[in-house]
């Protein structure tokens, strides 16, 4: 049977969802000027496990109208209408999901009564990771920002949790020999792991990786040129490993200007890199390191492989009174090849 006219809807959301059906009413009309055509405005009241939960919860609204905005919306209602919002029915990243599941004292509070302490307990009594961590407090800062954007909240409590550092910043662990073979091993099995190895065999700075231009890439001669941050480090040539050369070729595309893209295309940010690809792929491996160790682990393979200082030097950018220019010859780049295929 349809409903009346301003009663509102239940809808299943597409994808795999703890809670898949949403109830909503109509809050207004908007006309589209170009094409005269009228449409309804919603206001979804909440999702639920099931249609006959979402059917229930529409007729409780309607039989008595409650403020869905501001006084009782909870936690757990903002991050399902704000994931709703950002991924329009798609799979919700992992990372999001478990720093959610983290946040379970918060789920059934009002929105409006959680403030800085109640965040901060959770992250300082969350027995994670770094990385697990921030993307939990990252996770925050996007449910505020779309209750401020929503008139929810007026204040972002958010802003002011902190996180300490695990380690001091000094004490970088490189990968172990038995991790990095885990890594070779789920190549083609898990995604993103590509990016470690790229890291581990280049030394490039993660800042400095998403900046390639697949314009300065040269497969046929084994080399890129790239880097950034000293004066030293700007546009040095960085010999390609045998090793990951079928990952740059198949990261490559003609349409992208840069080697390191989103799904859609566009020049993944530092942030995209750090708190989804690089947490997702530690998460799933279960293993511990920041991104800055895989430079930190290309440094200590070069070193244990016996490799030339100087050509150490050089590709990882480091300033040093051997290296005048960043002019390079044929014999230049050859001598770094085979420095870079001791690894």
């Amino acid at each position: 049977m349809k409903n009346p006219n301003g009663y509102g809807s239940v809808f299943k959301l597409t994808g795999k969802r703890r809670k898949p059906f949403g109830a909503r009413v109509t809050v207004g009309w908007e006309v589209n000027e170009k094409t005269g055509k009228v449409k309804q405005k919603y206001k979804p009241i909440g999702y639920y496990k099931t249609r006959p939960e979402a059917m229930i919860a529409l007729a409780e609204y309607n039989k008595n109208p409650y403020d869905i905005d501001k006084k009782n919306i909870t936690f757990e209602q903002i991050y399902e209408l704000w994931s709703e919002d950002k991924f329009k029915g798609k799979t919700i990243p992992r990372n999001y999901i478990s720093a959610y599941n983290l946040s379970k004292n918060l789920h059934t509070m009002k929105f409006i009564d959680i403030k800085k302490a109640h965040m901060q307990d959770i992250i300082d009594n969350m027995d994670k990771s770094y990385s697990t961590k921030s993307i939990t407090k990252t996770l925050y800062s996007q449910l505020y920002k779309f209750a401020l954007e929503n008139d929810v909240i007026d204040k972002n409590y958010s802003e002011f949790v902190s996180i300490k550092e695990i380690t001091p910043k000094a004490s970088k662990k490189p990968f172990s020999d038995v991790e990095i073979k885990k890594l070779w091993d789920c190549v083609g099995k898990q995604e993103n792991v590509d990016i470690a190895l790229i890291m581990i065999y280049t030394g490039l700075r993660p800042g400095e990786l998403i900046l390639i231009e697949n314009e300065n890439i040269n497969l046929k001669e084994r080399y890129l040129v790239g880097g950034s941050k000293t004066e030293a480090g700007k546009d040095r040539i960085i010999p390609l490993n045998k090793k990951i050369l079928p990952f740059i070729e198949k990261r490559m595309d003609k349409n992208n200007k840069y080697l390191m893209v989103t799904r859609n295309g566009k020049k993944m940010s530092y942030n995209t890199l750090r708190m989804q690809r690089w947490a997702n792929l530690m998460n799933e491996l279960k293993m511990d390191h920041t991104l800055h160790e895989c430079r930190h682990t290309f440094a200590t393979l070069m070193d244990n492989a016996g490799a030339n200082k100087l050509s150490i030097k050089r590709i990882m950018g480091h300033s040093t009174r051997d290296i005048t220019d960043n002019v390079y010859t044929h014999k230049n780049i050859d001598e770094l090849l085979k420095a870079i295929d001791l690894i």
